[in-house]
């Protein structure tokens, strides 16, 4: 069977129970461009959701009105990516969670490649669709592309997205394939592990918690894939914009927490110093570059990680197994093939060193 073409899909017909879930945060445009191809979707037992995380526009007001039979679920505060996701799944009973971001726009058919893969292999905890640029269709999206990876000081990377540098779509990656992560812009995900190994970190707020979980997910013994089969659009920056200092803030110090979480304390002892080397040089190549915002956000995310470190450490999600079958790793050091050997590409590193 060709299971890269959703039209050669058999009919599921026992249809598991999915649950799309959209967090939104003032989304009120997005909600009223993207939610009725959401609702429009194929796949027959689904639910559409909206859970609003403390909305300052008039988002809920718009759902009221414009689509009342969307199921709205309402969180007290904003607790951000990770803590709105957590407290609103509580109240979501299905078989699968389907995290999507409210920029996404879906295409026909879009749920069925994923839900046929991960019914056929239960051990699959996590997988996402090919995900394309909105402003830019030819091109891979930078959040998630076709399938997350990680090098071995944690950078995170994709098949389609290396660093900043986006690859054209040319169907290089239409494959079914075992990653290390799946983007939390489209993620679908077995609610059975999700609540098993307690959702996401809510400590990280925003940014790189997916990937956490992803890592959690691989090391408790699941799998993690990407169907392009499946493919979406995405605007991107919807919440917080490239280059914010937030932005920035979080990608560097929630990373420093996950490959703290995740490594061997005998991997942990050479990575984690040759990783702090590696954040002052690109932040002082910042400040002399004029960015003193970045030098800043990065100076705070260091010193924010020894104070979770100190302090608030034991609150984290770890998991204590330790499955080593860990695929979706380069066991390389991306900035060396971008910077160094002028590869730009993710066909033309992946396998060498």
């Amino acid at each position: 069977m060709d299971i890269n073409a959703a039209e050669n899909f058999p009919v599921i017909t026992k249809s598991p129970a999915v649950a799309v879930v959209i967090l939104n945060w003032n989304g009120k445009d997005f909600l009223k461009k993207f939610l009725p191809a959401v609702i429009a979707s194929s796949f027959s037992n689904k639910k559409i959701i909206v859970a609003d995380n403390a909305s300052t526009d008039d988002s809920l007001q718009f759902l009221r009105d414009s689509f009342p039979k969307v199921e709205v679920i309402i969180n007290p505060k904003n607790e951000g990516f990770a803590g709105g996701y957590n407290a609103a799944l509580k109240k979501v009973v299905a078989d699968y969670y389907v995290l999507l971001n409210s920029d996404i726009e879906v295409t026909p058919g879009w749920i069925e490649p994923i839900i046929e893969l991960m019914e056929r292999d239960r051990t699959i905890g996590a997988c996402q669709p090919k995900i394309l640029d909105y402003k830019n269709r030819a091109f891979f999206e930078y959040a998630g592309a076709c399938g997350g990876w990680i090098d071995e000081l944690g950078y995170p990377f994709a098949r389609g997205r290396v660093l900043e540098q986006m690859e054209k779509d040319t169907g290089q990656y239409d494959e079914v394939s075992p990653c290390f992560w799946a983007s939390g812009a489209a993620l679908f995900v077995r609610s059975s592990v999700y609540h098993e190994l307690g959702g996401f970190d809510g400590y990280f707020f925003a940014h790189q918690e997916e990937i956490d979980l992803c890592w959690r997910m691989q090391r408790s013994g699941y799998k993690i894939f990407v169907q392009p089969a499946s493919v979406v659009y995405h605007v991107g920056g919807g919440t917080l914009p490239k280059g914010n200092s937030k932005k920035t803030y979080l990608n560097f110090r929630n990373n420093m927490i996950m490959l703290y979480k995740n490594t061997p304390a005998a991997a942990l002892f050479l990575k984690l110093p040759a990783r702090v080397f590696l954040d002052i040089v690109s932040a002082v190549k910042a400040l002399l570059s004029g960015d003193r915002g970045y030098f800043l956000s990065v100076a705070k995310a260091h010193k924010d990680f020894v104070k979770w470190f100190l302090f608030e450490k034991r609150k984290s999600l770890f998991v204590k197994t330790t499955n080593k079958n860990i695929t979706g790793r380069y066991s390389g050091s991306i900035l060396w093939q971008y910077y160094f050997r002028r590869k730009r590409k993710f066909s033309e590193f992946v396998g060498s060193k």
